[in-house]
């Protein structure tokens, strides 16, 4: 697998930002049972840049935590059964790896929620990227069902980092 990262704003984080996206990346491909190489694109922002990101991508002119920027079409959460019909659109012809999406997370953000939940900030950036990891995979929670779905996706691949609350 791999993850480009991106720094737009300087992680202030006492752990490494670098290996943790990648350790949860590849948890979250592998407890989803990913039949691929994948590449991911992560990138830092603050919450000056995520607002202008939602507002041109979503319409919501505020901040947000992260944001997801799947490339594949899934029938459901997390079936991989079509994506060699996508082939040609989302591989990368240099690697071969299935190009999942972007990550947009707000290290503002990051601080805020971590001290506002009173959880560690590596908790809190790990979730976050499981979170987009599920949504660049096929995940939603807009229906109160899909959300529980997700919900117990994301602490099982959070459990199996042993990163908790």
């Amino acid at each position: 697998m791999t993850m480009h990262i991106f720094c737009e704003q300087k992680p202030d984080f006492s752990f490494h930002y670098r290996k943790l996206a990648q350790q949860v990346a590849e948890a979250s491909l592998e407890s989803e049972q990913f039949p691929f190489e994948a590449e991911i694109a992560l990138t830092l922002v603050g919450n000056d840049r995520i607002q202008s990101i939602n507002r041109e991508t979503r319409g919501i002119d505020a901040p947000t935590d992260v944001l997801s920027f799947p490339m594949l079409d899934y029938p459901a959460p997390a079936d991989f059964s079509e994506i060699e019909e996508q082939w040609e659109g989302c591989v990368n012809p240099d690697t071969g790896e299935v190009m999942l999406g972007d990550i947009v997370i707000s290290l503002d953000k990051v601080r805020e929620q971590a001290e506002a939940y009173g959880h560690s900030r590596k908790r809190e950036y790990a979730f976050l990227i499981t979170h987009s990891m599920l949504h660049l995979m096929g995940y939603d929670h807009m229906e109160p069902e899909d959300a529980a779905l997700m919900e117990a996706h994301q602490k099982t691949i959070l459990e199996t980092l042993e990163i908790n609350r």
